[in-house]
């Protein structure tokens, strides 16, 4: 019989996390899927001030916090990407990109995505120069001159964070007052790096290759303003004018308002029996970190109540089984810490083979040395990963076997020391961490789950493709691509991805106008932002 879940959830920030963690409480058994990093929108905002007993973190700290905690409590996680759901009957059914997973109850918790505002060059220039994260682009404009669009919580916060790049950061809110708290409100207004411009709106953005030009207008008198670079500089905007409800999934399935956001009654259920929302997802008038996890408490205790006459009528279970994908239990960006070392090696345990690790590095540069001392620590942890370094130039067969052009890389080789396509160019810690545990699993074998179909169609790519990925170490949407790109690699020698630190390799970041990541390069070549999974690579 197909494993039947108490609690499925589809999404894993606040709100879905927090269900999980009542959830597991109170031995449900309960299984999360989020296609990103755990810990939603969460992950990208900079400081964490206004959660009741909680007087600082940052948003970084609280979702990985909340995802250990999950865990501790027997919650499955599994990233994968939800394509199809059906949720009419008692049991329900949620389809991946990789399984088919069944449930007596579905928690709704996708949350909502940065808005795009529409203006002229919106478009056009987004990955270079037009921006919705602060966290995972704001570095690219150390220096310059950056406009935020917006008056609400995200804008007033992402301004004053950009402030530790940017040379100047100019706030432009159509409304003639920010509309979040005072208290924040009055920390953008008194920064001295800050400029606000009320009543303010942008008509478009111009440039070349990157952004030179700006026209605003004044909705009250009606002036229209130009800012204008000088000489070879360029500028940023960072939007954030509120967010989309992911909802488009459930469409014609479920009740949405007008917006888009998934009906509820005071038990946070749907208009079908079993199927709950929770978090942003939901119509509500707060949507703070606060509202979320009350969400995603509040539904799982209904849950508990409700399942109980479900598993009455089908007789269901709690020791029943399921294959799963592993969870990689990704703690703090310190890898070395005894939870994560305990974590690697219970990893490297399902190990089918060997694996080789080499280091090409430069003699006495700092990168070299801290990439060496990672992967050695790494190797520390279990015999079946095997390593080496090499000075640059010093095997110039081997180089070129692998064409590196960038040093120091690591190079992730078979258990005969065979080249599979794969090589960092970067120290791979913070979100990318998880992306290299993953790799030396798919190099090592079994390696993640893959259906026949998306097998066939990367065996199916004849033409020879050169794919590097454009990073930066605080970028937690970087992994998807970075996770899917290596997948296909590892499967067709046609395919060579490399994943590049931008800030470690400025001269790749100038070469491609590289202004927001993750970036896609193709064939040295086309140049691809935004995040994409294995299918729309393979299209590619």
């Amino acid at each position: 019989m197909d494993k039947i879940y108490d609690m499925l959830i589809i999404g894993g920030g606040p709100a879905g996390l927090t269900a999980g963690i009542y959830g597991g409480r109170a031995k449900l058994d309960t299984l999360i899927i989020e296609k990103e990093n755990p810990g939603g929108q969460i992950n990208v905002t900079n400081e964490v001030v206004n959660y009741p007993g909680i007087f600082q973190t940052t948003g970084s700290e609280y979702g990985q916090n909340l995802k250990q905690q999950a865990l501790n409590f027997g919650v499955n996680i599994v990233s994968e990407e939800v394509t199809d759901v059906k949720l009419e009957n008692d049991i329900k059914e949620v389809v991946t990109n990789k399984n088919v997973y069944k449930a007596l109850t579905v928690v709704i918790a996708t949350g909502a995505s940065p808005r795009k505002l529409g203006f002229k060059g919106e478009k056009e220039f987004e990955g270079r120069g037009v921006a919705y994260c602060a966290t995972c682009d704001g570095e690219f404009f150390t220096g310059m001159d950056v406009f935020v669009i917006g008056a609400g919580f995200a804008a007033a916060e992402e301004a004053i964070f950009l402030t530790k790049y940017a040379k100047k950061v100019t706030v432009i809110a159509r409304e003639p007052q920010f509309t979040c708290a005072q208290s924040i409100a009055d920390k953008v207004l008194s920064n001295p790096k800050i400029d606000v411009k009320f009543n303010t709106e942008i008509l478009e953005a111009t440039g070349d290759m990157q952004l030179r030009e700006a026209k605003f207008i004044n909705n009250q008198t009606k002036e229209i303003t130009n800012y204008q670079v000088k000489d070879n500089e360029y500028f940023g905007i960072f939007v954030f004018v509120g967010y989309k409800p992911q909802s488009d999934l459930f469409k014609n399935i479920l009740d949405l308002d007008s917006f888009g956001f998934i009906k509820t009654d005071s038990n946070l259920m749907t208009n079908i029996n079993g199927v709950y929302a929770a978090g942003d997802i939901r119509p509500k008038q707060l949507r703070q970190l606060v509202t979320a996890v009350s969400d995603g408490a509040e539904v799982a205790y209904n849950i508990e109540k409700y399942i109980e006459s479900v598993k009455e009528k089908y007789k269901v279970s709690y020791d029943q089984n399921i294959k799963s994908t592993t969870e990689i239990k990704n703690t703090k960006e310190e890898f070395l810490d005894s939870n994560l070392k305990i974590q690697l090696e219970q990893i490297t345990q399902r190990f089918e083979n060997d694996i080789n690790i080499t280091v090409i590095k430069k003699e006495n540069d700092e990168a070299s040395l801290k990439m060496e001392l990672f992967v050695k620590e790494l190797v520390a942890v279990s015999p079946k990963i095997h390593f080496s370094s090499l000075n640059y130039g010093e095997d110039k067969e081997f180089e070129n076997s692998i064409n590196i052009d960038k040093v120091p890389t690591i190079v992730i080789l078979d258990h005969n020391k065979k080249y599979k396509n794969l090589k960092y160019s970067t120290l791979p810690s913070g979100h990318e961490l998880t992306s290299f545990i993953l790799a030396m699993y798919n190099i090592a074998g079994p390696g993640q789950t893959l259906s026949e179909e998306i097998k066939d169609k990367i065996q199916s790519i004849s033409n020879k493709k050169v794919w590097r990925i454009g990073v930066t170490l605080s970028c937690n949407k970087c992994p998807e691509l970075v996770q899917a790109a290596q997948q296909i690699a590892i499967r067709n020698k046609n395919i060579e991805v490399e994943i590049i630190d931008v800030f470690t390799f400025k001269e790749f970041k100038d070469k491609y106008n590289i202004m927001s990541v993750p970036a896609l390069v193709t064939n040295n070549d086309e140049v691809y932002f935004g995040v994409k999974n294995i299918e729309e690579l393979i299209k590619l």
